[in-house]
């Protein structure tokens, strides 16, 4: 019996699927265990513990940037259009200045990307109220608009023509020329000094499967979950179209972020970018 050194958050979205099918196509993973949520279930799991690495939310990184140490060259951007983080909406974006807002309980950095979006670049002053799962169906009942993140909103995208969507990726592109960092790959700055080589050898296999999944994208298109929902075409431009980088550029565009965010009161202060170092 393999005894698990390792918890990994998995994020249950389509943007993850190359990576972690990579991961355990190339190595023995027989020792780490995958904990599968949504991005702000696993934020709350890797702040407390639960997990010790996770493709975790840029917005967790800035509020306890202290508790972490980001591995280098690895995220979850955009550079323009993300395809996967829609505001839907039932009148034109220029229409909904004081309007309501719904907002998925799935997301915390696209629901702050949003709310800085509105106030700081469009100068609008909106109510805004989490919505679960459960009741996005119903959302309109009580909004104007809605955001969605992950797999619903890529359904969402293919199935309701009737309404206006907005790709939060393209615009914060269009206002600062910048990628928009979605995810920062995060390790518990307490697991990766304890066990370094542990936490140094994940680190290199996950940068060997970036590399590697983006020559298997077919293979994986036609045999993913997605692909039930997804076709295979579809599934594959949007695996190319997200930037699994960070690069000098990309740590430019969470900055910006970071800086709005202390802006609009959506964070305390400035928090240091810190990488996890290689001997």
């Amino acid at each position: 019996m393999n005894v698990v050194s390792l918890r990994i958050g998995h994020i249950e979205y389509a943007n993850c699927t190359p990576i972690f099918a990579a991961l355990r196509r190339l190595f023995d993973c027989d020792t780490y265990q995958f904990i599968k949520d949504v991005p702000s279930r696993l934020n709350r799991m890797l702040a407390e513990g639960a997990v010790d690495l996770c493709p975790s939310s840029s917005l967790e990184y800035g509020r306890s940037a202290g508790n972490y140490l980001l591995l280098p060259d690895l995220s979850i951007s955009s550079v323009g259009p993300v395809k996967s983080v829609f505001l839907f909406s039932r009148l034109p974006l220029e229409h909904l200045d004081g309007k309501p807002i719904g907002l998925s309980s799935e997301s915390e950095t696209s629901v702050a990307l949003l709310k800085i979006l509105l106030r700081k670049y469009y100068g609008f002053s909106n109510s805004f109220f989490s919505i679960n799962p459960s009741d996005y169906s119903n959302a309109f009942d009580s909004c104007c608009a809605v955001l969605l993140i992950g797999n619903t909103a890529m359904k969402w995208n293919a199935r309701y023509e009737n309404l206006y969507r907005y790709d939060l990726g393209e615009l914060w592109y269009s206002f600062t020329r910048l990628p928009f960092v979605f995810a920062l790959w995060m390790i518990r700055k307490e697991f990766a000094v304890a066990r370094r080589e542990e936490a140094l050898l994940l680190s290199s296999r996950l940068l060997a499967a970036k590399r590697a999944s983006m020559s298997m994208l077919e293979e994986l298109a036609a045999e993913c979950e997605e692909s039930s929902w997804m076709s295979r075409d579809s599934l594959i431009d949007y695996w190319e179209n997200i930037s699994y980088d960070l690069t000098p550029l990309h740590v430019s565009g969470v900055k910006t972020f970071f800086h709005d965010a202390v802006d609009s009161g959506v964070l305390r202060e400035m928090p240091e970018i810190s990488f996890l170092q290689p001997n």
